[in-house]
């Protein structure tokens, strides 16, 4: 009889969004007249069709697999060189240096974040915001790593900082925050990166929203951070920002700087082992994929991009504006597509949840389900239709 894994038995019975889709069925089973009219802002996934210049892109690299002259099989594990490249220069043009050597392709910054603690030792103290994003606890939880919470909150704005006193071997950042919509300014991001050198720790960085942010000030690499190459990992997708969600593209940064002591006193790379591990359990993502993505990191790709943000955006303003109508707090809806706020009445978050299903056939996501310190708090997506934006509006004002 084999040994499980018992880690799991530590694990939520239902992932978030799981749950969410169980009641969300639920209430149409119990009200069919009511489910035409449900409006979902909650899960973050894109309303907008792939840009012109995806599709472009798809469509080339589909007809070169059909000329044996240009069709491609197996490709690099690590990603194809030109992608790399196109993803480097894209850097660039943010002011921030990345070599292509340290550049990853994959499937989705979901899988390499929760992927990458396979480098690390059991032993390691992981550092987490609370509230955060399920996958870095789950994915820890479930290969049994001690974890440690940062207490983000109305007072420091969702944005927790360094503390002296807290030893960590690893340290999880979002910024844009998923699910608060708080973003770390330069300085901000300076006291992380002084504290992981400090303290020989890695900061895994989750960037995946960086296209939202709209004010220059903000950095939207932790490798706009002088020194951040010597103890952080950078992960990032193309899933919200070329509405990529179902097509699925990501580049994770693994600098060469990133050497570590092991135990016998030798040197290892990170960028290495993240090689190793990928060419053994990862075959590459696919092709016309990574053609497209290539297509999408031009200017042209990027400037049709930033239009649908705009358009989601738009969205968060709506939203933002009927919050502070009813003068209901909140953060994000700026350099975020993710709106976050203190549930009305002081409701928990899965009593609201239920409350504005019942009630107005609007569907967000309970703050509980990402920490404890969410509890009282609720996201809205902006990633709906103008329409269904402006409709679940009014209902929220009708409502409160």
């Amino acid at each position: 009889m084999p040994k499980l894994n018992e880690n799991y038995q530590n694990v939520k019975d239902s992932y978030l969004f799981a749950e969410i889709a169980r009641r969300v069925s639920v209430y149409e089973k119990e009200h069919p007249d009511k489910a035409a009219n449900i409006i979902r802002l909650g899960i973050g996934d894109v309303t907008r069709p792939l840009t012109k210049s995806a599709i472009e892109g798809l469509h080339e690299a589909v007809e070169s697999q059909a000329a044996a002259e240009t069709f491609q099989g197996y490709g690099p594990e690590q990603g194809y060189a030109f992608v790399r490249k196109a993803v480097s220069d894209y850097y660039a043009k943010q002011g921030v240096q990345v070599d292509p050597e340290d550049i990853f392709i994959s499937d989705g910054a979901k899988s390499d974040t929760g992927n990458i603690t396979e480098l690390f030792a059991k032993e390691n103290v992981i550092l987490v915001p609370d509230p955060v994003y399920p996958v870095y606890v789950d994915t820890n939880t479930m290969d049994g790593k001690q974890i440690l919470y940062m207490d983000g909150t109305e007072e420091n704005q969702f944005l927790p900082m360094p503390d002296d006193s807290v030893k960590a071997d690893i340290i999880y950042l979002c910024s844009p925050n998923n699910p608060t919509g708080a973003c770390y300014n330069k300085e901000q991001l300076k006291a992380w990166v002084e504290y992981a050198l400090k303290n020989e720790a890695v900061i895994l960085f989750d960037s995946a929203y960086e296209a939202f942010v709209s004010e220059p000030e903000l950095p939207r690499s932790i490798y706009a951070v002088e020194g951040a190459e010597k103890c952080a990992i950078e992960f990032c997708s193309l899933s919200k920002t070329a509405g990529f969600t179902g097509t699925r593209f990501s580049y994770t940064v693994v600098p060469k700087e990133l050497v570590f002591s092991a135990s016998d006193g030798s040197t290892m790379s990170l960028r290495d082992m993240w090689n190793r591990r990928q060419s053994t359990k990862f075959n590459g993502t696919p092709y016309i994929i990574q053609y497209a993505a290539a297509r999408v990191l031009t200017d042209q790709g990027m400037e049709e991009c930033m239009q649908n943000i705009s358009y989601y955006m738009e969205n968060a303003r709506m939203i933002a504006e009927t919050l502070r109508k009813k003068n209901i707090s909140f953060t994000g809806g700026v350099n975020s597509p993710y709106i976050w706020f203190r549930c009305p009445d002081g409701m928990e978050s899965w009593e609201f949840f239920d409350y504005l299903l019942e009630n107005a056939q609007i569907v967000g996501t309970p703050g509980a389900g990402f920490g404890v310190n969410g509890k009282n708090h609720f996201r809205l997506t902006s990633f709906g239709t103008h329409e269904k934006t402006k409709e679940a509006m009014e209902r929220f004002k009708q409502l409160f």
